[in-house]
């Protein structure tokens, strides 16, 4: 073999392991809105595309501290086991009746020895039967991909491979506090960044199931996105 050839050879096979290896996965970053521009936090963005993870899930924690939940939104795949420690010096017992997880953890301090699994997607909503107002949530998905925005309404996507991936937003106040699909995005190598404003509505109670009319979440979403995207 020529010695151009071995080159040429050398650096398929550099090419070929960097791709596999994610190396140039794309980014993408969103900014959730509400409809007035303002930051949202606890946003739940769950991302299908074309290669779904292949990773186990791993195990998560929804903390009890100061009577309240910590974090507010916990986001995991369908099959995590999500401990919840009580870092409090009183005793909780925590609860759902929520048909994706029931299960009850009662009167303790500590952590309980066992975690729970999640192992049906859907919105689970927790509660205190002590404390009344310790209102919590964990939104399990089958979806790959998924992250919660933060204080400043900022989510990011690490490790991406380009190209086309259906969008799925949920939010605490949105109507009945069911998830909305969206529009399409196009990610490419070089990442995206977007601006996502989301209509939500004051909740005056725990989540609720049933169905809801439709929204014209879609159309906002796909504006958004012709809007920001180059």
């Amino acid at each position: 073999m020529s010695e151009s050839c071995l080159i040429l050879r050398n650096i398929a096979l550099v090419c070929g392991l960097l791709c596999s290896s994610g190396a140039w996965a794309a980014k993408v970053q969103i900014q959730m809105q509400d409809l007035h521009g303002q930051p949202l936090a606890d946003a739940v963005v769950t991302l299908q595309g074309p290669l779904g993870a292949a990773v186990s899930p791993a195990p998560a924690i929804m903390d009890q501290v100061q009577k309240q939940f910590l974090p507010k939104v916990l986001a995991v795949r369908s099959g995590t086991r999500v401990s919840f420690p009580n870092r409090d010096d009183i005793r909780h017992q925590v609860y759902s009746f929520s048909p994706a997880k029931r299960f009850e953890l009662r009167l303790y301090k500590g952590t309980p020895s066992e975690p729970v699994l999640f192992d049906k997607p859907g919105l689970v909503v927790l509660g205190c039967n002590i404390h009344d107002w310790m209102l919590g949530y964990i939104y399990v998905t089958d979806d790959p991909w998924f992250a919660v925005s933060d204080a400043s309404g900022q989510l990011d996507f690490q490790q991406l491979p380009a190209g086309r991936y259906g969008v799925t937003v949920w939010h605490p106040q949105l109507v009945d506090s069911l998830a909305q699909s969206s529009a399409d995005i196009e990610v490419p190598a070089a990442g995206l960044q977007l601006k996502l404003p989301l209509a939500v509505t004051a909740a005056s109670g725990p989540a609720s199931v049933t169905p809801a009319a439709p929204t014209g979440f879609a159309e906002t979403f796909k504006k958004a996105v012709n809007e920001d995207q180059p």
